[in-house]
């Protein structure tokens, strides 16, 4: 999952801190995200997935079709 945010991130040319703004967030605290070292709670993987045209199952993992 964590990889998949950071992919979908960079196929866009942005920022963690571009990210982090979209969210109402700290670059820090998206940072954690995309490492691993915080779980992404479900609101926010919602977020991300409509913000990247995505579903949420494959932000997780769950599916292979964006």
């Amino acid at each position: 999952m964590y990889k998949r945010i950071r992919d979908l991130r960079e196929d866009r040319d942005l920022r963690q801190k571009d990210i982090a703004k979209l969210l109402g967030m700290s670059q820090t605290g998206y940072s954690k995200y995309e490492t691993g070292e915080n779980d992404i709670p479900t609101s926010i993987l919602i977020q991300l997935a409509d913000f990247y045209g995505t579903s949420v199952d494959y932000l997780l993992g769950r599916t292979d079709i964006k």
